[in-house]
């Protein structure tokens, strides 16, 4: 039987650096031996989630359907690292309930410097309302209560986060080999 792999979901707004750092952490835990894959919001919106919208409701069916994959993935020994925005506590509760080895990390930045980050003008096209229920701007991002680990995008490098959330890992784990 395969041991179970961790989740680590990052959420945050838009703009925050969750991809970024998803993506910086793929080869360092790749470099312990263990099975990686990255699931990242943006591309799941492309695909298993192509047609859903950005209502409430739909948001939470889209968050269903990330977790699904995740538990077919995890229970198989990968190591799931997940980058969704998961605006809703409602839909991390979720998350934490349905997955083992779930650890929540928050990247958290300012909506300010978030705006600054936008290479796509999302934000300035959702303060002109020309993109409704844009999360941070139209609809709500609730700030997670007790996350499993913060990173702080607009002060720490890419490297500095990384090696927080490998430390976490092996702390956690207890295991030399960080996961």
């Amino acid at each position: 039987m395969s041991e179970q792999g961790e989740v680590l979901w990052f959420t945050g707004l838009s703009g925050s650096g969750k991809s970024t750092t998803a993506h910086a952490l793929v080869e360092p835990l790749r470099a312990f031996g263990r099975k990686v894959e990255l699931l990242d919001g943006d591309e799941l919106r492309k695909t298993i989630s192509r047609g859903l919208g950005f209502s409430r409701e739909d948001r939470i069916a889209n968050i269903q359907r990330i977790v699904f994959i995740c538990k077919l993935l995890s229970r198989n020994g990968v190591t799931v690292i997940v980058s969704a925005i998961t605006p809703y506590a409602e839909m991390r509760e979720h998350a934490r309930a349905e997955l083992p080895g779930y650890v929540e990390i928050f990247v958290d930045c300012p909506l300010e410097e978030c705006e600054r980050r936008d290479v796509k003008g999302l934000y300035a096209k959702a303060r002109k309302a020309e993109i409704p229920q844009f999360t941070g701007i139209g609809d709500p991002y609730e700030t997670p209560e007790q996350p499993d680990i913060v990173i702080r995008t607009h002060v720490d490098e890419v490297e500095s986060n990384v090696a927080l959330i490998m430390d976490y890992m092996t702390t956690k784990t207890g295991r030399s080999e960080a996961v």
